[in-house]
């Protein structure tokens, strides 16, 4: 499919925010498809930029040269696969190293605003499920259900580390702790749409809950709203 689909104000939109590694892209991609919404990764999108970042030397200091790699991203989402180009990165974008790259882009004003309507064509009808870290605060202000998904550091870094082996990836829990204390400090004290629960997101806490009840949660406030 096409990256930049048609906006329309006739969708409703759910927004998923929360730090790393807490389970909010597996919950709202099932969310999405209970629903029969649209599903937008925003963390994908800046993992990208990330990515093409590293592969072609830019630095992430320049970042007038950063945000130009924003605007020209050649990427597309294709049956739940992710390419930069013809290159299909779905796995590649989730190393640690694009992981923290992500987040440096996500402290840079000029890759955002680059980055901004290419978030909100997203919406489009019947709805739109959309994780990430500022979707509720500034991308989609006005959505009609918000939610704000945390877990605690060790069970964040219990899951990143399963999720990392399971798909080839070295990984050591020592170091993930560290990583994510340290993405959690730069996300949420950067001076830019800081990591941060919109005013009327509903707080959701995954650190003791699996996937399926985190979901029907987010179903019943769903459908509470719809009543």
């Amino acid at each position: 499919m096409s990256i930049l689909p048609s906006q329309s104000t006739t969708a409703f939109v759910i927004t998923i925010d929360g730090p790393t590694a807490s389970g909010k892209g597996t919950v709202a991609q099932i969310v999405a498809e209970r629903l029969g919404f649209h599903y937008l990764d925003s963390g994908a999108l800046y993992r990208l930029v990330a990515l093409s970042v590293l592969r072609s030397g830019t630095s992430i200091e320049d970042e007038a040269a950063v945000a130009k790699l924003a605007k020209t991203l050649p990427c597309h989402f294709e049956n739940g696969r992710i390419f930069l180009a013809d290159d299909d990165v779905t796995d590649t974008i989730r190393a640690e190293n694009v992981g923290n790259m992500a987040s440096r882009v996500g402290a840079l004003p000029a890759a955002r605003a680059t980055l901004f309507s290419l978030q909100t064509g997203f919406k489009r009808p019947p709805g739109l499920v959309a994780d990430g870290r500022d979707m509720g605060t500034v991308i989609f202000p006005d959505a009609e259900l918000k939610v704000f998904l945390t877990a605690s550091v060790e069970a964040r870094a219990q899951r990143r580390y399963k999720q990392l082996i399971e798909k080839g990836f070295p990984a050591k829990i020592s170091d993930l702790r560290q990583d994510l204390h340290e993405r959690d400090q730069r996300d949420t004290f950067r001076s830019i749409a800081p990591l941060a629960p919109a005013a009327d997101a509903k707080p959701l806490d995954t650190t003791h809950l699996g996937i399926e009840e985190a979901v029907s949660q987010i179903l019943e406030w769903y459908a509470a709203k719809k009543h």
